[in-house]
């Protein structure tokens, strides 16, 4: 269904951002991501679909995107600025450094963990980020099993 629109254009069109070609390929690649792509990425699945969708647009794309509160920008530890749609419902990310896999999870005890704390030294928990980072248990990466 080529003319079926991705979640992340939705948003777009909801927050009235002008769609232009180039920026409905980019939305659709970022929607259709099970990882959480940099910017490098964005642009190698975007012009795999349109060779004329420069890095510098998928740069400024991504950037009004995330200033629209439809992106969200993660760094986790490797240098690169990562990305996703921003999340419906709250999650934690645990990072595997040998392979750069992103495990998202919730956890409840956690989140009541975090709020007795805040709560404790006289705060109101309003939000979190949480970034676990690890190898694997076996010493293999996950990307070799």
């Amino acid at each position: 269904m080529p003319d079926s629109k991705s979640k992340l254009e939705l948003l777009c069109i909801e927050k009235g951002l002008k769609m232009t070609d180039q920026r409905r390929v980019i939305a659709r690649v970022l929607s259709e991501s099970q990882d959480h792509p940099d910017v490098e990425a964005v642009h190698r699945r975007a012009t795999s679909i349109d060779s004329n969708i420069s890095i510098a647009t998928v740069y400024r794309t991504v950037r009004l995107f995330e200033e629209a509160g439809i992106l969200a920008k993660h760094d986790f530890g490797d240098g690169r600025a990562r990305y996703e749609e921003t999340p419906d419902e709250h999650h934690d990310h645990l990072i595997d450094i040998q392979s750069g896999q992103v495990i998202e999870f919730h956890n409840d005890e956690i989140e009541e963990l975090q709020r007795r704390i805040a709560e404790k030294a006289g705060y109101k928990l309003v939000g979190h980020r949480l970034e676990l980072y690890g190898v694997p248990l076996d010493g293999k990466s996950s990307r070799q099993k």
